[in-house]
């Protein structure tokens, strides 16, 4: 009897034990089930936010693809705005600001495409720039007749389009920055690589001391101006956004700011490059 009664007590004590070895599991388990589901919440979450964007505002959308100066055409993850006659020699590459549709930026290089200049707009990965991975390439492969390319983009647009003028030195010539700046001085010492920085007075966003800030993270001859009265969302044509300054000019008044500054910009770039050709073929002569 005594010796049932001792097995009896055993066969409790390795049954609690194997209870004390399940029950973390159990914990760990439930543990494993609910941080999988917040990862899954919170993805959903981002998502979704990334995709609330700014879509182009319908009217200022129209007017360009009734102009038949230009062509406007979705192609392969980016929105092209070529000049009616063809593709001229030059042409720019873009990315569109956070969670703004590339569309929003047609009716701000309409005049720049009707000047003969391409204009490339990133679609790019959930609608934010600093997901992009593709190569510069794939976007200048959409207009091969181009010879010389800038990079550019809008607020954090503009941070990608520094990325890419430092990872891709040689196809790049020029980079335009819209209400942006540089993540660091990367491009600081570049002496081949000529840079505009446009911003507003009235950026909320973009803020002019911020734009001050960024010059050293510029090189030295970087052409700094500044469009009076007008605010970050000015840049593209996608409405309000949320932080932004208050404007004191029309879009419309923006807009051909945007345009005589980039072709200000780009003919004295042209001059540079033709510049440097010059002393190039002047020094082979030489030797």
């Amino acid at each position: 009897m005594e010796r049932v009664e001792r097995e009896a007590r055993v066969a409790e004590r390795e049954r609690g034990r194997e209870r004390g070895r399940v029950r973390p599991l159990r914990v760990l388990g439930i543990a494993g089930a609910v941080i999988a589901g917040a990862l899954v919440v919170a993805v959903a979450a981002f998502v979704i936010w990334a995709n609330a964007t700014y879509a182009a505002q319908p009217e200022a959308l129209g007017e360009v693809e009734q102009d038949d100066r230009v062509v406007l055409a979705e192609r392969d993850g980016a929105v092209v705005l070529t000049p009616a006659g063809g593709a001229g020699e030059h042409g720019l590459v873009f990315f569109a600001g956070a969670k703004v549709e590339p569309e929003a930026y047609a009716a701000t290089f309409r005049e720049t495409a009707a000047q003969g200049r391409t204009v490339v707009i990133v679609q790019s990965f959930l609608n934010l720039p600093l997901l992009e991975t593709r190569p510069l390439s794939e976007f200048t492969d959409l207009a091969p007749e181009v010879d010389a390319w800038a990079v550019g983009g809008h607020s954090m647009g503009g941070v990608q389009a520094c990325r890419v003028a430092d990872a891709e030195p040689e196809a790049v010539h020029a980079l335009v920055l819209f209400a942006s700046y540089c993540a660091d001085d990367a491009l600081a010492q570049r002496d081949d690589l000529a840079v505009l920085s446009l911003s507003a007075t009235n950026d909320g966003l973009a803020t002019p001391e911020k734009i001050e800030a960024s010059r050293d993270d510029l090189p030295e001859g970087a052409v700094f101006e500044a469009i009076e009265g007008a605010v970050h969302a000015q840049f593209g044509a996608y409405g309000e956004q949320s932080g932004d300054g208050a404007p004191t000019v029309s879009d419309e008044r923006a807009r051909d700011e945007i345009t005589m500054a980039l072709e200000g910009f780009f003919a004295l770039a042209s001059n540079d490059d033709e510049d440097e050709v010059g002393e190039e073929a002047a020094a082979g002569a030489r030797r």
